[in-house]
């Protein structure tokens, strides 16, 4: 028998977080391209973290992962970030942090969207990014623009009844 995981806690993201989305961000910029150094990234975040759309998962270590939503005013939600941490993927963070968004922010009928990397990505299988969404029940949709560093993106959609 496997002892259960312990529960990371996850919380509302306060400014003072910056510091620890931005070492979750350095993992992933062979991805996604620049966010560490870019002013709007810091921004982003912190505008988030402001009102109440930024989650993060953390333990003793530091964050385990971090999470940008945005409301549907006219339209759809939109899962902006999601990163997790490379010493706790696989371990349901990711999980945990969309459960929150979906339960905090989103009343059904609504849709939510999220880009993510293409097919023909090599993040596409190593990042396990599709396969994550899928896995939610989102539904791979239309092509997105290119990401800053030139690879292929998708819209993914879930539903919310």
């Amino acid at each position: 028998m496997t002892a259960a995981r312990p529960p990371r806690p996850v919380r509302p993201a306060r400014p003072a977080d910056l510091p620890g989305f931005l070492a979750l961000a350095a993992e992933v910029e062979h991805w996604f391209g620049p966010m560490v150094a870019e002013p709007g990234f810091h921004r982003a975040v912190l505008r988030a973290a402001d009102r109440g759309l930024a989650t993060v998962a953390e333990d003793d270590r530091g964050l385990l992962g971090g999470l940008l939503f945005g409301p549907a005013d006219e339209g759809p939600h939109h899962l902006h970030w999601l990163v997790v941490a490379e010493r706790a993927r696989g371990t349901g963070v990711g999980r945990e942090l969309v459960g929150d968004a979906l339960r905090c922010h989103v009343r059904g009928p609504a849709t939510v969207e999220v880009v993510t990397f293409g097919p023909d990505h090599p993040g596409a299988v190593a990042s396990g990014a599709r396969v994550f969404y899928e896995r939610l029940g989102f539904t791979p949709a239309e092509a997105a623009a290119p990401g800053p560093e030139g690879g292929s993106r998708q819209v993914y959609r879930l539903r919310v009844d």
